[in-house]
């Protein structure tokens, strides 16, 4: 009976897919077919209910509508300009300076607002038409804009490893949040070298023309400063004990709301209904996905699917290498469809067991599965960030694609050392005792 219901679920939910119904509901679909086909209806209705506020009432998850704020706050506050400056200060004269600049602006306004496509949209539609009239290639442009969006998905502040610590079992939030920095940043790195080299060919010298005094560099520094300090004041007080991962959520917004309305004063009184209402909607759809996700898992532990995942994969072969790259394989054709939220609290339950007990640690893993799903976001055929880059650029897919390819290859170069090299997100946490 458990794999009839497994394979019923699994026929439903990616009918559900297929149809174009919202994630959320078609989790929820998927979950309530099952058990009112193989318990009762009255027990599915009472146990999916059940379900769906107790996979949200987890005093973690409450620094999610927080970040998602902060985020909105940050990303409507004049802090993409600021941080271009920024960029295109250290970059000076490196050949591709307007190219690296989209790439370190990504990393940076990614890390601040949490979003890809914020970062795609903002970085990027600032820095595409300069790079345009410097003679670079619009298709370039774009995949250079697309490649690196998703790079703040690792740097944190970000909702991602919050989740995936909920659906972990209450990893350690803080361990996560420093693990992600050094993948993050390999991600940036690998993706300049690609820019770098692809400049050097293409003649894409020199654009800055006019030379900045030093008192207006040392101006842009002054004006992004303020913008950076969130990111050291929520890693330095989740460190120094001063608050938890949740508290920090909280102190984000604050600190956001100072920056945009008295530092800055890019956000009046009046735009604050348009924020948080841009914040209510999104905090709304993730919540939503996560208590769906909590039906779902229900589902999945009475089917038995997870286990039986498992020893598949388990007797596929005992080679820890092998075993690593099917499940780097299944989440990065899994994020290409599937939103983070979601992929995160259904996946994370099926694979967490396979690669613990092959002496991956969760810390490790959560790293790499975040790193995974967010290449999903740029990878056709339903990649988000992907197509907001593309419709930011007014290019179609396909003539970004073939520029995306070397982006694509130094990005599965860096998940591969991501993969295979545990210092990569392990030696941080454990250098500042969260290991």
């Amino acid at each position: 009976m458990e794999l009839q219901a497994g394979i019923v679920l699994l026929i439903v939910f990616f009918l559900m897919l297929a149809l174009k119904v919202p994630i959320s509901f078609g989790i929820i679909a998927s979950a309530l077919v099952t058990i009112v086909m193989f318990l009762s209806p009255s027990f599915g209705m009472f146990i999916s209910a059940q379900k769906l506020v107790t996979g949200i009432d987890s005093f973690s998850l409450l620094a999610v509508p927080f970040f998602i704020l902060a985020g909105t706050l940050m990303s409507n506050g004049g802090i993409a300009k600021r941080i271009i400056n920024l960029a295109m200060l250290v970059m000076g004269k490196v050949p591709g300076s307007l190219a690296l600049t989209n790439i370190a602006g990504n990393a940076l306004f990614g890390s601040l607002s949490g979003s890809g496509i914020a970062a795609a949209t903002a970085i990027g539609g600032v820095l595409g038409p300069l790079e345009e009239e410097n003679g670079y290639d619009k298709s370039f442009s774009a995949a250079t804009n697309i490649a690196t969006a998703p790079v703040g998905q690792l740097i944190p502040p970000t909702n991602a490893f919050i989740i995936y610590s909920a659906a972990a079992g209450g990893t350690s939030v803080a361990a996560l949040l420093m693990a992600g920095w050094i993948p993050g940043l390999l991600w940036a790195a690998c993706c300049m070298v690609v820019a770098l080299l692809y400049a050097k060919k293409h003649g894409y010298v020199v654009e800055r023309t006019e030379k900045l005094t030093a008192r207006e560099a040392i101006h842009t520094v002054l004006d992004s400063i303020p913008s950076l300090l969130l990111i050291v004041i929520i890693i330095g007080g989740i460190l120094s004990g001063y608050f938890t991962p949740t508290e920090a959520s909280g102190v984000a917004v604050i600190y956001a709301f100072i920056l945009a309305f008295f530092v800055y004063r890019s956000i009046s009184l009046k735009d604050l209904t348009k924020v948080l209402a841009e914040s209510g909607v999104m905090t709304t759809i993730v919540m939503l996905i996560i208590g769906a996700s909590s039906v779902l898992s229900f589902v999945l532990s009475f089917t038995g699917l997870p286990q039986a995942i498992s020893s598949l994969i388990l007797n596929l072969s005992d080679n820890r290498i092998v075993i690593l790259l099917i499940i780097n394989l299944i989440l990065l054709v899994v994020g290409t469809f599937m939103d983070m939220a979601p992929a995160l609290m259904i996946f994370t339950p099926i694979f967490l067991p396979v690669v613990t007990s092959v002496g991956m640690d969760p810390i490790h893993f959560g790293v790499m599965m975040v790193m995974n799903l967010a290449i999903g976001t740029i990878t056709p055929p339903v990649g988000s960030v992907l197509f907001v880059g593309c419709s930011l650029a007014d290019l179609k897919v396909e003539k970004v694609m073939k520029q995306l390819v070397p982006y694509f290859v130094a990005i599965l170069i860096a998940l591969l050392f991501v993969t295979f090299v545990p210092a990569l997100s392990e030696w941080l946490p454990t250098v500042v005792g969260l290991m």
